[in-house]
């Protein structure tokens, strides 16, 4: 039988449910307005965003796998759920690398299923996601790391309106001598895109999208859309002045879970992978 949580009906936040779900070992998808959350036997095994680079984006943009053998993979195991495997029992990646590259986006989703941790709206259990197993994670760790991520933006920026609204330059800053990534992040900076836009076309991980844009804003050269000062119109882009032609922000709710892939992916530059950040994460994990 489906458990069914409705907003209107319940104050219990996501968190909590998560909670009680990992106690009871149960395996299934948990939906909120801004993910979903793929539970087996109690564990974390995926986490979905519409406001996050998908793993295939992440894994084709770094130059870690050929589109070609992402599409294959799932042709071949999609309906099965068993993508991850194909993908490591083919050669097509090491079973490492893929591990590495699900758990950034495991963490990068999870940030912003959690990160207001508004009310649970409904969980299937047996529901199953198209990647299959690959990495478990315990729910007490993905909550943990997901609270010091967001404690982490709060302490470089303190306004979440940065990690969802569409984002302008400060027409009088002046940046001189910026990190390479935070340069880069910049000159992505239209007056349209969001953060969850501007790291996909850098092919690059939210989260640390976030922190760069976070570290902008603090410096005063980046601010939301909605508060950039009346001159910033003389300078924006023609397609921020133009409501009929500017990209719509992502929507906050997910697709539907099933066996079919998602969109394919565009064609962006890559960024480089974080391994190090990621391989610590994999043996804090192993350490558990």
């Amino acid at each position: 039988m489906t458990m069914t949580i409705r907003t209107s009906r319940t104050d219990e936040p996501a968190s909590a449910l998560l909670g009680t779900l990992a106690e009871q070992g149960a395996s299934g998808a948990l939906s909120t307005e801004s993910g979903i959350v793929y539970l087996a036997s109690g564990h974390v095994v995926h986490v979905e965003s519409a406001v996050t680079p998908a793993l295939g984006d992440l894994l084709t943009h770094s130059g870690a796998l050929a589109a070609d053998g992402w599409w294959a993979a799932i042709d071949q195991a999609g309906r099965r759920c068993r993508v991850g495997r194909q993908l490591v029992d083919s050669g097509h990646l090491a079973a490492g690398a893929l591990e590495l590259c699900h758990l950034g986006a495991l963490f990068d989703a999870a940030y912003f299923v959690l990160a207001h941790d508004g009310p649970a709206l409904r969980f299937r259990p047996g529901v199953a996601h198209w990647l299959g197993a690959v990495r478990s994670v315990p729910v007490d760790a993905v909550l943990r790391e997901s609270r010091r991520r967001r404690e982490l933006l709060h302490r470089i920026w303190p306004e979440p309106g940065v990690d969802l609204a569409p984002l302008a330059r400060v027409p009088d800053a002046a940046p001189s001598d910026l990190p390479a990534r935070r340069s880069r992040t910049l000159a992505q900076v239209d007056g349209v895109r969001t953060a969850a836009q501007i790291a996909t076309a850098l092919a690059c991980r939210t989260f640390h999208t976030l922190v760069e844009l976070r570290r902008l804003a603090a410096a005063g050269m980046v601010v939301p859309v909605a508060t950039v000062p009346a001159a910033a119109t003389t300078t924006a882009p023609a397609t921020a002045a133009a409501p009929a032609t500017a990209a719509p922000a992502p929507s906050p709710f997910p697709a539907p879970a099933s066996a079919e892939p998602g969109p394919a992916p565009r064609p962006v530059a890559p960024d480089e992978p974080e391994t190090a950040l990621l391989r610590r994460l994999l043996h804090a994990l192993e350490a558990l």
